[in-house]
Formats: structure tokens, sequence, C-alpha cells
């Protein structure tokens, strides 16, 4: 099977992707996976409850029903979402070869695609403590920012794991929330800058406990039961005990899923995808990158689905000039590509944008 452009991907950056590529009748395919990575397809969102910093949601919703709204929008649109993973890709030339886990055997032949949008996502480590899996949004996360506001841990004593930057940031962003923040670290010292670890162990609102691990999360026996209790133990001495805890947030970092293309594309040291900045481009011409798995920073759902758009764009654009390269009449008089267009008008995405 041909594609124009193939998604690979089924969070909000491949949503928002698919939603702007179908809407310019380009007739998008979307890989969505099949438990991918060990997540269901619509990625970490839906193993979210509330959601309640996403625009245009004032009560908050379900990460699960979020994402199945995305998916809808999508498919509204015309994208064909294919519920499969995709298993190998082959990004030396153009058209770009891939083939699926499943439906594909040895000797099949590869799908094609002219463009190629990677939103594959990266997955919070998790320490996979007793426990972990009952109270994993009961009490557990893995990102403060997204879930630090939620009423279960208002005025409550918090945890985080990490001693990082990133444990420092989200440590001192709970302290707006929690009545106390501990941080646990296994070794002596934090690893976050001197900057950084200063405001944090100034704070008044914040305990750091070196050579510190958790051994065991404890909580309500009840169905959708809360966290109540950390069990933890000091790897120096031995010594065990057990801290009133609601909420537990690990900060020990992102794997990003890029074992599919990592020896073909440009990858930093971590894995993740690096991009142009400022743009979805990667070093392959003609594939693009969108979502967590070229963001290291934010990780949030709306950068990513903004990212979506971005690419969404940059794809649309590569694929106009590849067009207009091999039919010169497709030219504008100014050499550019012509603007994608929708029942005879500039596709209402390209009006107001002088660059595409």
């Amino acid at each position: 099977m041909h594609t124009k452009v193939v998604i690979i991907g089924s969070g909000p950056a491949a949503h928002t992707a698919a939603v702007y590529l179908s809407r310019a009748e380009l007739k998008p395919v979307l890989y969505e996976g099949m438990l991918a990575n060990g997540i269901a397809a619509g990625g970490q969102l839906t193993t979210t409850t509330d959601v309640e910093n996403y625009p245009g949601f004032p009560q908050g919703i379900d990460g699960q029903e979020l994402m199945a709204a995305m998916r809808a929008q999508s498919e509204r649109f015309g994208t064909e979402i294919i519920s499969e993973t995709i298993s190998k890709v082959d990004l030396s030339s153009r058209p770009f070869k891939f083939w699926c886990e499943y439906s594909d055997g040895p000797s099949s032949p590869p799908h094609t695609a002219d463009a190629l949008i990677i939103a594959t996502g990266a997955s919070a480590r998790r320490l996979h403590l007793p426990g972990e899996d009952k109270y994993w949004q009961n009490g557990i996360s893995a990102c403060a920012v997204c879930d630090g506001a939620v009423p279960i841990f208002r005025n409550k004593p918090l945890v985080v794991i990490g001693g990082g930057d990133s444990a420092a940031e989200e440590a001192m962003f709970l302290t707006k929330y929690g009545s106390h923040v501990t941080v646990l670290v296994r070794k002596g010292a934090l690893r976050a800058s001197k900057t950084m670890a200063k405001r944090l162990t100034a704070h008044p609102k914040v305990t750091v406990r070196y050579h510190t691990v958790a051994t065991r999360v404890k909580g309500e026996e009840k169905a959708r039961g809360l966290m109540t209790h950390l069990a933890i133990k000091n790897v120096r001495t031995g010594d065990e005990e057990e801290l009133q805890a609601n909420g537990l947030f690990y900060a020990v970092g992102h794997d990003p899923a890029t074992a599919l293309v990592k020896s073909q594309i440009d990858t930093d040291a971590e894995g993740y995808i690096l991009t142009k900045p400022g743009t979805s481009y990667t070093n392959v011409e003609g594939v693009f990158a969108a979502g967590d798995v070229q963001d290291k920073r934010y990780r949030q759902a709306i950068t990513s689905a903004g990212s979506g758009c971005i690419a969404a764009l940059e794809a649309e654009k590569f694929l106009a000039e590849q067009e207009a390269e091999e039919n010169p009449l497709e030219k504008e008089e100014d050499g550019r590509a012509k603007k994608p267009e929708v029942n005879g008008d500039v596709a209402p995405e390209y009006r107001a944008n002088p660059l595409l």
C-alpha cells in the first residue's frame, strides 16, 4: 500500500497532525499501534484520569475520553486509522518503506509513503514498587505539572522521587498545593544544578532525604482506593520507616519511543529525535517528528498537539513542493508550490500564513 503521508503514533501530536492533513485532502494513514511500548492507543493520556489543564474543558476531562474525542475527530475528516504497530522502517530513500508487526510476514512487500510523521511519544520510567499498579493515578503520578493541582493532593503530604533538575522543579511546583513535600534521593547529593538545588533545600515546605529509597506504596483497601502511606528505607543504615503520603511523583526520567528509527535519524544522548529548532524537520528530508518523542522539556498534551500541527503544515508544504518539482505547471508565478486547496479554495490553514 502506498500513502502520501503516514503518521506513526496515537497521542495528541498524532491526531492533531491527522486532522490538519485530512482537512487538506491528503488522506493520511495513522498507525496507532497495538499496545505499542506497552501503552494502549491514545498514549500516556489514557493512563490519566482527570485532565484539568487542557483548554476547552472547564470541568476537566478524563484522559481516555479526551483521546477518544481526538480519534473521532481524526476519523471525521477522513483519516484512515490502522490498529497495527509498525515494526520496521527504511528511511534510506523515498518513498519510505515500512512493515507492520502482525499483518506482514518476513517476505511481505513493504508499504510505502512519501512523507512520514513520527509521533510515537515517550513513556515515563516507573519503579515497579509493590502497590504501584494499584495506586497509579490514585496517588501516584509521573507528572506534577499535569496532576499536582488535583484535589486529592491539596494540603496533603507529598513525595517526589528523583535528584535531578526535573525532580527539583516538580517538588517546587508541588509546594503550591501540598502541605509538605519530601524529596527522596538515593545518593548523597542532588544532581540538580546548584541554583535549583539551593532553592529546593531552602524552601520551608521541602525536606530532602538523602540515601533513601521507596520500598512499598500503601493505601485504602477498596475499589479506586487512594494512596495514604509510603514505606521508605535508608540504603546506608538499613533503617525503614513509613511516611504519611497522599501523593507520590516519579521524576526519574522518560524513555522516548525511538527504537524504530534510532539508527536512521539523528537523536540526542537520551534518544530523543533532534529537530531543527522551531520546526518538526529531522535530518532526513520528508521525515518529521512531533510530540514527546522530540520534546524532553515540556511533555504536555497541549504542546504535543501544537507540534503535531507544525508537523502537518510542514509535511504538507514538503509534499506540495515535491509535486511541483515533478509537475512544473503546479508552481505559482514566484516559483513556490501552489498552496493546497479544499473545494476549489486555498485550505484555511494556509490563507494567513505567507510562509506556506
